[in-house]
C-alpha cells in the first residue's frame, strides 16, 4: 500500500468511556483518519452496555485495533465477567510489537485496600495508568505510536516522572525512526516542564493546545484546561494541527494533525 497521498491524517482523543459512542464513531467517520489514539476506553463495562468500544469503533470503521488495560473496573464487572478501562490505538494498517509500560511511578490512589468494599464509591478500580506502545508500518515507513493517559489522581511531579519513563523508552528507537506520542497528559500544554523535556529528547507539538483548550469550560471560574497533547520526532513534515472544540461528544475534545514524508525520507 502506498503512502496515502503522500500524508496521513492522526487524531488524539480521550473518549470518556465511550458514553457517547454513537457520536464518537460518526465524528471519526467523518474525519477520515489513519490512525487514532484513544483514551479512556470501555471494555465490558456497564455503563457502557457491556461493549468492546474498541472493537466496536474498529468495526464501524474498518481499522485494526489493540487495547491495552489500564484498570479493572470493580463497580462495572462481576467475579465472572470483569470489566476493563484503558487505551486502544487503531489504524488503518497492521499493528505489531505491541507492549504495555506500566509506569513504574503510580499514585497511591488506586492501590487495594483490603479493608474497603469493592463498591463505589470506596474501592472503584484496580490498577495503574499506562503507555500503549504500537508500531505500525505503511509501505516500508514504520510509525512507533506511544498512547498515553497520565495519572489525574495526583501532582505535576508525578506526571512529569511518567512522562519521563515514555521519553526514556522512546531513546530506543533512532532519532530518525518516526515516533508518535500523543494522550491525555493531565499537564498544562503552556507549562514550560514538560515542554522543555519533550524538545530535549527531540520532539515537536504537533498541535497548539498550548493556546487552545482540549476540554471544555466547567463553570465561569473554571476555563477549559489545555491537557492533551501530540508529539512528533522524525524526518517528516507535521500540519494542520488542531483542537475540535465544536464536538460535544467527550469531556474532551479530540485533537488531530497530519504527518507527511519529506522528501529526504
Amino acid at each position: 500500500m502506498l503512502w496515502p497521498q503522500n500524508s496521513i491524517r492522526v487524531i488524539d482523543w480521550n473518549i470518556d468511556r465511550g458514553l457517547q459512542l454513537r457520536a464518537i464513531i460518526d465524528f471519526l467517520g467523518d474525519a477520515k483518519a489513519d490512525i487514532l489514539i484513544l483514551q479512556e476506553v470501555d471494555m465490558n463495562a456497564r455503563r457502557t452496555h457491556r461493549l468492546n468500544i474498541a472493537q466496536e469503533i474498529a468495526q464501524k470503521l474498518r481499522l485494526n485495533y489493540v487495547f491495552g488495560r489500564e484498570f479493572v473496573e470493580l463497580t462495572q464487572g462481576s467475579d465472572t465477567s470483569p470489566a476493563y478501562h484503558g487505551q486502544a490505538t487503531l489504524s488503518r494498517w497492521k499493528i505489531s510489537n505491541s507492549r504495555i509500560i506500566r509506569f513504574q511511578q503510580q499514585s497511591n490512589f488506586w492501590k487495594p485496600r483490603w479493608y474497603l468494599p469493592t463498591l463505589e464509591p470506596f474501592q472503584e478500580r484496580l490498577g495503574g495508568r499506562i503507555a500503549l506502545v504500537s508500531e505500525i508500518n505503511i509501505s516500508g515507513v514504520s510509525i512507533v505510536s506511544y498512547n498515553l493517559h497520565l495519572e489525574s489522581r495526583a501532582n505535576d511531579e508525578l506526571r512529569l516522572a511518567q512522562l519521563d519513563e515514555v521519553l526514556k523508552d522512546a531513546r530506543a528507537y533512532k532519532p530518525a525512526h518516526l515516533t508518535v506520542i500523543a494522550g491525555d497528559l493531565n499537564l498544562n500544554a503552556s507549562d514550560p516542564a514538560p515542554a522543555e523535556a519533550i524538545a530535549r529528547a527531540g520532539f515537536t507539538h504537533a498541535v497548539p493546545t498550548s493556546r487552545l483548550a482540549t476540554t471544555p469550560a466547567r463553570h465561569l471560574l473554571e476555563p477549559g484546561r489545555h491537557i492533551d497533547w501530540a508529539f512528533v520526532r522524525g524526518p517528516v513534515q507535521i500540519d494542520k494541527g488542531r483542537v475540535h472544540n465544536s464536538i460535544k461528544a467527550s469531556d474532551h475534545y479530540p485533537i488531530s494533525f497530519e504527518i507527511g514524508l519529506s522528501s529526504g525520507h
